[in-house]
């Protein structure tokens, strides 16, 4: 079988500019968000400015009329840069929702279209957690963070030019501590972006302890381990904590390192500048306006540094989500031939499989079957002998190691597989009923169905007069995995959805094995209508719905070892008489 291509590891530079390009498609609502940002950020550089003026000239000339002017342009500054900053911080806002919204779209859709042997190796918890947790620590970086990027970088850069005019030495002196600092960025950046990819794996992994445990509910309560599965929580929640206060440590001490250099440059600034002001080389109103743009440019670098931390965080989470989302699935949903009509004859060639999660197990070995259009076949075995698998490698959810499997006559592996599955009926032993209404899982089967072809199908699958006592009748909703309907039930209503489907091929795999005497009647009497005129494979052990096959197939250990009507095969000593012997005994 073909292997899926591993996922190259994404270097960091690559996944932070693959990072700001999910905000593409929102380019122009980015730049009139940069617009505004540039309004907003250019009127908070022209505050200090105003405050300038107003204590010099308070101080100084005593002008009250220029006091007044200046009080009104500060408050003109502040109404602009305010209603600036609010479209700013909804357009930018707006971006981050719509990337995140499309990225999560993406990303299911690339989950979805993942061949079944992916899901054999991952855990769902696992795959949740990343379309959950992952794409929300990215929403922010590709948007509110650009828009703090800009904003404060904007805000450093302008304000370094005006520290600038308003007193080169003075700028000299606090610019000292800055590329300490930066440096210092930089290793702490690569720190963190380490470590919360650590927290976010094991927060994955206490996720996938929760999903296990409330899915399988019944289960726990069932073998009274509710205890035990908090404390494997606990356990789970535990080490993603201890691996959040390192993180957090490394943060503090760094923080710590930062105020402090911010604070000394702050303070060597407050010296110097009062030895200026004392020699009048600079006015107190421009000391003023150099100590607010000293602090403008100090939050800008110290909010940079921060946005720099989560973007080394972001690019953890981005490195799973670009591998899932560059991921290309070993058996594609769609492509390939899509005939007009088929017969419904089917061939295995010399098929020999292993489960790529276990590889170095075979589970066919060398199968030869050949099964004739309209034909009703059987296939038992003891459990393990590669039964079920058979059923699914005929709707290809897995490729054959070695040989061929052929629809009339065409490799498996050259029909769109989509096309594939809409000729093939499945009816599982444990159906998968969906959280909604008895009529839309019915209508699985056939999207778009009228509500009149909803109900046929139901009479035909023996379900129409269960489905008709409850007082919501069709709109009935079944619960979380049908639970809230019984077996035989649930087994009925998986009937109806593959009569409204009208396959050419119908697999029944150990479909009335987990039901009771009356429900196995209604079931097999479904069944039995539904089979008329289909291709049909049985997996089953029951002699019930096994006697009436054209031919039965036993398998053991991955091959045929016997094939014959079952009355052909009761008149031989082997495999099927015992395992039929061994029914009787044990009811």
């Amino acid at each position: 079988m073909e292997k899926a291509p591993k996922s190259p590891r994404i270097p960091p530079k690559v996944t932070l500019r693959r990072l700001l390009s999910l905000a593409r498609p929102e380019l122009r609502t980015l730049l009139v968000g940069t617009f505004f940002l540039a309004i907003g950020s250019g009127m908070s550089l022209l505050y200090p400015q105003a405050m300038r003026m107003i204590i010099d000239e308070a101080l100084g000339e005593r002008n009250q009329a220029l006091i007044d002017r200046a009080a009104l342009g500060m408050t003109f500054i502040l109404a602009l840069q305010s209603l600036a900053v609010a479209l700013r911080f909804y357009l930018f806002t707006t971006v981050g929702e719509r990337v995140v919204t499309r990225l999560r779209q993406k990303l299911f859709a690339s989950l979805m279209s993942q061949e079944v042997a992916f899901f054999d190796e991952r855990k769902t918890g696992e795959l949740t957690n990343r379309l959950a947790s992952d794409t929300t620590v990215l929403q922010n970086t590709v948007s509110a963070n650009i828009s703090m990027v800009l904003r404060n970088g904007a805000q450093a850069l302008g304000g370094i030019g005006m520290l600038f005019y308003t007193s080169p030495r003075l700028t000299l002196v606090m610019l000292a501590v800055v590329p300490a600092v930066a440096v210092g960025a930089v290793t702490y950046g690569r720190r963190v972006r380490k470590l919360a990819k650590e927290v976010q794996d094991a927060l994955a992994t206490s996720n996938e302890v929760a999903e296990e445990s409330l899915s399988g509910v019944r289960t726990v309560r069932s073998f009274a381990a509710e205890r035990n599965e908090v404390q494997r929580y606990q356990s789970a929640v535990e080490k993603a904590f201890e691996l959040a206060r390192n993180r957090i440590r490394q943060s503090s001490t760094f923080m710590a390192v930062a105020s402090f250099s911010g604070f000394a440059a702050a303070t060597a600034v407050l010296w110097y500048g009062g030895r200026l002001v004392l020699d009048n080389k600079l006015t107190v109103g421009g000391l003023t306006s150099f100590l607010v743009y000293s602090m403008f440019v100090a939050f800008a670098l110290g909010a940079l540094t921060e946005l720099w931390a989560d973007f080394m965080r972001a690019s953890g989470a981005a490195e799973r989500v670009f591998e899932l989302l560059d991921r290309q699935p070993a058996i594609p949903i769609s492509g390939g031939e899509r005939p007009t009509s088929i017969q419904g004859r089917v061939e295995l060639q010399e098929v020999r499989f292993s489960y790529p999660a276990r590889p170095d197990v075979p589970v066919l070995q060398g199968i030869q079957l050949n099964i004739e259009p309209g034909e009703v076949v059987a296939i038992v075995g003891p459990s393990g002998a590669g039964k079920s698998t058979i059923a699914a490698m005929l709707g290809r959810l897995y490729d054959p190691e070695g040989g061929h499997i052929l629809l009339d006559g065409m490799d498996l592996k050259t029909l769109d597989p989509e096309w594939l599955r809409q000729q093939i009926g499945v009816v599982a032993q444990e159906p998968l009923l969906f959280s909604s209404s008895i009529a839309d899982n019915i209508r699985y089967g056939k999207v778009g169905a009228s509500d009149a072809e909803v109900e046929a199908a139901a009479r035909a699958a023996n379900a129409h007069d269960f489905i008709s006592r409850f007082p919501d009748g069709y709109k009935t909703l079944v619960g979380e995995r049908g639970v809230q309907l019984s077996g035989g039930q649930k087994q009925r209503v998986a009937i109806a959805r593959a009569v409204l489907k009208d396959p050419r091929l119908l697999i029944l795999d150990e479909a009335t094995s987990a039901l009771d005497a009356e429900s196995e009647h209604l079931v097999k009497d479904a069944l039995d209508r539904l089979m008329k005129g289909r291709t049909t494979l049985i997996i089953a052990h029951r002699l019930s719905t096994v006697m009436d096959a054209d031919r039965v197939m036993v398998l053991e250990g991955g091959k045929i070892v016997q094939s014959g009507s079952h009355s052909a095969l009761m008149g031989q000593e082997g495999l099927y008489r015992r395992l039929v012997e061994r029914q009787f005994v044990a009811a």
